[in-house]
């Protein structure tokens, strides 16, 4: 069960960045995050009156609220470097933010067996080639889009270890994961209020709140797939090693390369059909060691 959870969240997190990132091309990535954690706020209110979660309230959800903090700050960053630099390079480097929850896992004792040991080591090389990094002849990279990916990438898994500390039971997980997102709505709209007073762009410059409006069950997706990944992820370090789990969820840049190809029909070069077929034989290792 560990495993069908971890690609679970990897798949959900590929095609909310997928999502996020077209998104951002023509609306303010500030607006983005706010407006699509409102709705998942809105939803996971729903089930946490219709399940009784309010009975689960205690001191772990402050691990919830540190989360929430720390989200919308890597959301922001990720969603402004999609918008600076190739979403191939980008998505791939992103991953790097394993290395926090693996490193929790580390130091509470779990070792990996010989096998997952290199599934791990498969599965991350294979998630870095599926990018299909662009060392020559490709689109140039700039200097912040590359700081701005690890700060998301960090970002994000602080935020994957600490949900995953913050509910032992499954209304106790909607109830944390309700925490996190109004905490993240809250911080993310004082943000966009204290941008709008500066200033700054808050609506689409084409469209403004009209394409906002259009655009809002592709932003209740990306909210909501958001949300599923983080449930799913806690689920899966529930059931079975954090190593195992934080690797497999995050194989999600073959899921968004993937998404590129079927929705912008981009091309998929040799480099990245290698890495999705080592991310393959990664999970294999993983699921079977």
């Amino acid at each position: 069960m560990t495993a069908l959870f971890a690609l679970a969240t990897s798949l959900l997190i590929g095609l909310a960045d997928f999502g996020g990132g077209l998104l951002t091309r023509r609306t303010p990535a500030l607006t983005v995050v706010v407006v699509s954690q409102s709705i998942a706020v809105v939803v996971l209110g729903a089930v946490v009156v219709a399940t009784g979660g309010w009975s689960e309230a205690g001191p772990l959800l402050w691990f919830a609220v540190a989360a929430g903090l720390i989200g919308p700050l890597a959301m922001l960053a990720f969603y402004k470097a999609l918008a600076l630099g190739p979403m191939g390079v980008v998505s791939p480097l992103s991953s790097i933010g394993v290395a926090v929850p693996v490193g929790v896992g580390l130091s509470l004792g779990e070792r990996p067996g010989l096998l997952q040991a290199a599934g791990i080591l498969v599965a991350v090389v294979g998630v870095l080639l599926a990018g299909g990094p662009q060392l020559r002849g490709g689109a140039p990279v700039q200097r912040q889009a590359v700081l701005l990916t690890l700060v998301a990438a960090f970002g994000f898994g602080a935020v994957m270890a600490l949900i995953a500390q913050a509910s032992t039971t499954l209304t106790g997980l909607f109830l944390a994961l309700f925490v996190q997102r109004l905490t993240n709505v809250v911080a993310g709209g004082a943000a966009l209020y204290a941008s709008a007073r500066r200033g700054a762009r808050v609506l689409p410059q084409e469209g403004g709140l009209r394409l906002v409006r259009a655009s809002l069950p592709a932003l209740a997706f990306v909210g909501l797939a958001d949300v599923a990944a983080n449930g799913t992820y806690s689920l899966a370090v529930q059931r079975g090693p954090v190593t195992v789990a934080a690797v497999l969820a995050y194989l999600y840049p073959v899921i968004t390369a993937l998404a590129a190809r079927g929705v912008l029909s981009e091309r998929l070069r040799g480099v990245q059909a290698a890495g999705a077929g080592l991310a393959l034989v990664g999970t294999l290792l993983l699921a079977t060691g």
